[in-house]
């Protein structure tokens, strides 16, 4: 196996199974980050993630990490932080807040440069880019965005400024997406947050099958209208 270099004048991806092992996933190198590649890429189970002076790496990594919605699981001491939460959240109200907080709580740094921004930007305004947000009366204290593929939603960071905000906002659109038909949120990799909220871990080759199938399915047509998913007691 070998690490592929893409041409700006194709959008064409080798196949996720040609991935290297080690390190895990990396498929490819290059191209661009414009909305027509990165739909294509989502579309095969790919995604971007470099650092920054890097050029951009594409990935598919197996296993894949995945969380069943109406499986998410809620400790008690959640469940109790929850029923009298102070947080408001909603969804598709301030995407580019969300993505900046993403990039900025970050001690290790980020890989969300400013070409990265104006990229999920334009997927945002094309309709395929959403954002959860979770809100302390009129501060902004966590949030989350991703890429929705039919009743795939393809996570790609979140944030938190207090306790629990985070998880609140992964609870909360985890609850409203298996409700109107949501069936599996794509977590790329498994990290110990992630896996404490219910994510799991699967073979690449199941996640593709999941893909296929649930990219071409439909969620209501007013799940991503802006609107509020959750409003404290």
């Amino acid at each position: 196996m070998r690490l592929v270099q893409l041409s700006r004048h194709t959008l064409a991806f080798p196949s996720p199974e040609a991935a290297l092992r080690e390190p895990n996933g990396l498929l490819a190198l290059g191209g661009d980050l414009s909305p027509a590649r990165l739909l294509m890429a989502y579309q095969r189970g790919i995604f971007p993630w470099f650092s920054p002076g890097d050029p951009i790496l594409w990935w598919s990594p197996d296993p894949r990490a995945v969380l069943w919605p109406a499986e998410f699981h809620v400790s008690r001491s959640m469940k109790r932080f929850h029923k009298s939460s102070p947080y408001r959240v909603t969804i598709n109200h301030a995407f580019g807040r969300v993505i900046d907080g993403c990039t900025e709580d970050r001690d290790e740094g980020t890989w969300i440069t400013p070409d990265v921004v104006l990229a999920y930007h334009r997927l945002h305004e094309l309709g395929y880019a959403h954002s959860i947000e979770v809100w302390e009366k009129d501060e902004l204290v966590g949030g989350m965005y991703g890429v929705s593929q039919g009743t795939l939603f393809c996570g790609e960071s979140m944030f938190s400024r207090r306790v629990n905000a985070s998880k609140t906002a992964l609870m909360v659109f985890s609850h409203a997406f298996a409700r109107d038909g949501g069936q599996l949120i794509d977590c790329q990799v498994l990290n110990a947050h992630t896996a404490s909220l219910g994510a799991v871990e699967i073979p690449r080759r199941e996640y593709l099958e999941w893909l296929r199938e649930l990219r071409l399915q439909k969620l209501p047509s007013h799940f991503w209208v802006p609107r509020e998913l959750f409003l404290p007691a």
